[in-house]
């Protein structure tokens, strides 16, 4: 029996032996082919901005992590803004954005000689919430809302009882996404008309939990966030409605209220990766495991997928490093179709060759 171990461990070591060669003459073909497998990954892969996406970064490099655990995806959050200037400084390989990115920081990427590839990943919804205690208030209407928040209402709204007609003479306390925040953007552009036109006189941040505790605290609180911060804290807010004005009557978020488009604060949200940060393998893995695991892990954290063909789309444009935004200079647009802009692009492109 002990010659027959033995003997079966000196053929266990002869294989291993033989093994070990042919992996040392395949990492060396890997070096000088300039590829990398799966078990081989390492690195820092920097990702910052939107606090709305970084749920979604955050679980993704979690269960990317999971599988390459010789990597260091390393997720911070500096808002939308703050993100995109970290972004073209180099400072990091890949940046979450609620918004698309402007045609200002898109010349500040060019001049600092950034390369970008636009990657929508999911939608998002902007909730607008009250406090619990709030009785008087289900919804409110798009003209309401910006009876409240445009600039000409600053320290002159300041009780819900002028907002309409039978409401309490409550302090109207409000509080919204800072300055660079992509939420900041579109919620100016959807309500007040212009983007970053909003009175002054609220509070404001980057951190949407300062937010929620805001709103929780004040009786007369009113904010917004994006959706998913809403699910994570339903128990100490009350979600409202949002009337567009359009006959619809008043609409609550939810995915299938975002998926047909009958939800005015409805959004698609955005990473925008360095092209020349795609070179180092780590990168080019995490890039393509995000979009790969996009449609699941969204869902987990409390948005909403985009549909499958588009996925398809975005990947192909990553793959043929399709670089710019689809949306131009346009920046932020509310209402707009990610399915046309991006098939147009394409077709576009085909057109082109």
């Amino acid at each position: 029996m002990m010659k027959r171990l033995v003997g079966t461990l000196g053929v266990a070591m002869l294989i291993a032996l033989m093994i070990n060669g042919c992996g040392g003459q395949g990492e060396q073909t890997q070096k000088e082919t300039g590829t990398t497998t799966a078990s081989q990954l390492t690195g820092e892969i920097r990702v910052d901005g939107s606090s709305t996406v970084l749920p979604i970064s955050e679980a993704v490099a979690e269960e990317f992590k999971k599988q390459h655990p010789q990597t260091d995806p390393k997720v911070g959050k500096s808002g939308t803004g703050g993100g995109f200037k970290k972004f073209a400084n180099g400072e990091i390989d890949i940046t979450g954005a609620s918004r698309p990115i402007r045609e200002d920081e898109d010349k500040l990427c060019r001049e600092k000689g950034v390369e970008y590839i636009e990657i929508p990943v999911a939608y998002d919804a902007l909730a607008v919430v009250v406090n619990k205690q709030n009785d008087w208030v289900d919804s409110l209407t798009v003209e309401e809302l910006r009876k409240i928040w445009e600039p000409a209402a600053e320290r002159k709204i300041t009780s819900w009882k002028q907002v309409r007609a039978g409401f309490p003479d409550v302090p109207l306390r409000l509080f919204g996404a800072g300055s660079e925040s992509g939420t900041f953007d579109f919620f100016t552009a959807a309500i007040v008309g212009k983007e970053r036109s909003i009175r002054s006189d609220h509070t404001g941040s980057e951190d949407d939990n300062i937010l929620v505790q805001g709103v929780t605290s004040n009786r007369g609180g009113l904010g917004y966030f994006g959706l998913a911060y809403y699910e994570q804290n339903k128990d100490t807010l009350k979600l409202i409605g949002v009337d567009e004005g359009k006959g619809k009557g008043a609409v609550l978020p939810s995915i299938e209220t975002v998926v047909d488009g009958s939800y005015y604060l409805a959004r698609p949200i955005f990473i925008y990766v360095n092209v020349k940060a795609l070179e180092r393998p780590e990168v080019a893995e995490f890039v393509k495991f995000y979009l790969q695991n996009a449609e699941k892990l969204t869902q987990e954290v409390g948005y909403v997928p985009l549909p499958a063909n588009l996925y398809q789309l975005v990947m192909e444009r990553l793959e043929k490093r399709v670089t710019g935004s689809a949306f131009g200079a346009h920046g932020t647009q509310v209402g707009v179709k990610l399915e046309d802009l991006y098939r147009l692009e394409q077709e576009s492109e085909k057109g082109g060759n």
